[in-house]
Formats: structure tokens, C-alpha cells, sequence
């Protein structure tokens, strides 16, 4: 009984612990979000996740991808993510401009989609890749994808793309896309959850062993 209640209990903290980690994770974020916007010239690797960026550059539409079974406002649709050849830099990054409906009658049928050709600013923040889904077998590679693997686009464009994504929430031209991002969820709640049940398994324990080794024979002795 004290070995189950002890370990129930420390499991509970742990997690506890983990919510307070994720917390200090999320405030780390925010201030992260709250700096300037960084340039063209300012981009650098993975260390600058989550920072703002008001970006110029022209899009690689040519090279589009567009990754399946991604809903958003509870519709069934499509990301669109388009490499963007920065100005004054030999690299380009991936951007994820947004979302749009697919065509429920034909699945393969890629909606239209206004593309400026020339130089635009592109504002968002930065991201780690586009989130991935269960797929079997290997990826596909045409336009229509489950998920997106950066270093297999690069290779299949020739473009030298930086480790980071954008997440575009503003820009320049009137594409028609929602952008309605959810908040990066760091699952904190589920910790909480998690520890209310630990928490609860370890008083159930010290309920149980009380009933069983007090109360009953108590009441018992009564009874008799």
C-alpha cells in the first residue's frame, strides 16, 4: 500500500512538473513572438523559432505543394505551402501560405489559386515543418501530398531551402486563403490530466487500505 500511494503520488508531480516545464516553454515562446520581426538579412537557422518575420521575396509557385486531409474551421481542406526565393539571398524558405476547401467531387482537382509574380512581403513567424499525418508507404511526390518532406522538395527543386518554415499571416497580395492558425498546442492540459489521475489512483489506495484494514473490521466488531 505505501509503495503503490508513494509511487502514484511522485508520478502525479512528475507531471505537475512537466505542466510547469511546458508553461516556462510557452512564456519562452511568447517573448520569442513579442520581438522585432526579423528580415531578409536577419534570417538564420532553428534557433530563431517562433520569431515574427516580415519577409520580401518572390514565390517559386511553380514548385506549390498542397498537403491533403488538413481541415481547418471544421472543413475538409488543403495547406498550401510555396517556396520563397529571398531577396538578396541565394536560399529560399518554405511557406505556409494558408488554407482552401477541396472539391468534394473531385478529390484530385487542385483549386485556383492567385500567385503574384513578382516581389511581394510575406509576414508570419517561424515554424518547424508542417505538421505530419499517418501515411502509408512512401510519400508522394506530385502536388497533392499527405506531408512534406523539405529535403526531398529541395532535391526535387534545386532550391537550397532554410531548416524553418513560415506560417504566413499577413501579406501583400489578396490571395483568398483563411489563415485561421491554431495556437501551437504544447499539450498541457494533458499533463493535468494526467496528474489529477495519478492523484486519484493514489487516494483510492490509501481509501482502500483503510476500508479494508479499519473500517470494515470496525464495523464488523460492531455488528458482532
Amino acid at each position: 500500500m505505501l509503495l503503490g500511494a508513494a509511487l502514484t503520488a511522485r508520478l502525479g508531480v512528475w507531471q505537475l512538473d512537466r505542466a510547469q516545464q511546458k508553461l516556462a516553454l510557452q512564456a519562452a515562446i511568447d517573448a520569442e513572438a513579442a520581438r522585432p520581426p526579423l528580415t531578409n538579412a536577419e534570417l538564420g537557422g532553428e534557433q530563431q523559432l517562433h520569431r515574427r518575420v516580415a519577409l520580401r521575396g518572390r514565390w517559386a509557385a511553380e514548385r506549390t505543394v498542397w498537403l491533403d486531409n488538413r481541415p481547418m474551421d471544421g472543413r475538409a481542406g488543403f495547406y498550401v505551402v510555396t517556396p520563397l526565393r529571398l531577396a538578396g539571398r541565394d536560399e529560399a524558405i518554405l511557406v505556409q501560405r494558408g488554407w482552401v476547401p477541396r472539391d468534394p467531387s473531385d478529390r484530385s482537382r487542385l483549386p485556383s489559386l492567385a500567385t503574384p509574380a513578382g516581389e511581394v512581403e510575406v509576414g508570419g513567424r517561424l515554424a518547424a515543418s508542417p505538421s505530419r499525418l499517418y501515411e502509408l508507404g512512401e510519400g508522394a511526390s506530385g502536388a497533392i501530398r499527405q506531408n512534406l518532406d523539405a529535403a526531398a522538395l529541395a532535391a526535387e527543386s534545386g532550391l537550397k531551402l532554410l531548416p524553418l518554415t513560415v506560417v504566413q499571416t499577413a501579406g501583400t497580395d489578396d490571395d483568398g486563403l483563411l489563415r485561421h492558425w491554431p495556437a501551437p498546442d504544447l499539450g498541457l492540459h494533458k499533463h493535468y490530466g494526467y496528474a489529477f489521475q495519478w492523484f486519484a489512483l493514489c487516494a483510492l489506495i490509501l481509501f482502500l487500505y483503510v476500508w479494508f484494514q479499519h473500517l470494515r473490521p470496525w464495523l464488523r466488531r460492531r455488528q458482532s
